[in-house]
């Protein structure tokens, strides 16, 4: 099959002192095929539900990479597959972004026909105080 890579004898050797052993539960199927599969599909980025059928099913893919995620496992075995951990620095990646109506950016601008209309002097939004006696004199 083409596409199909497994990991090589010194890879194999370089991380299998690394997996978890003695663990309580259904016995683990064929670690090497599945790790295999794993590195595939995060080598080619393609969805969980693509991997291919000769790496095994593919929840059983997903959820042994979920598990040994949340364990902490994969920094160990990457590291000793590539020889380093990948890690490089931290950054922060703010997705906040403010959504506004379809007619906030379009539309005739300027005040509406109630608002235009001028208003009585010595009211409330009157910027000028009413004439006073001295005023109308002059």
């Amino acid at each position: 099959m083409k596409g199909i890579r497994w990991l090589s004898e010194a890879e194999w050797a370089r991380i299998e002192p690394l997996l978890p052993r003695g663990r309580r539960g259904a016995h683990r199927v064929d670690d090497r095929r599945v790790i295999s599969g794993i590195v595939h599909m995060l080598c080619s980025g393609a969805r969980w539900r693509d991997c291919p059928a000769a790496y095994g099913p593919y929840t059983t893919i997903y959820n042994r990479f979920n598990r040994w995620s949340r364990q902490g496992l994969w920094f160990a075995i990457f590291e000793a597959l590539t020889g380093h951990s990948g890690i490089y620095g931290l950054a922060a990646i703010d997705s906040t972004h403010i959504k506004a109506h379809r007619s906030a950016a379009g539309g005739k601008g300027g005040l509406s026909s109630k608002r235009s209309a001028p208003r009585a002097a010595g009211g409330p939004a009157s910027c000028m105080p009413p004439p006073t006696r001295q005023d109308a004199r002059d």
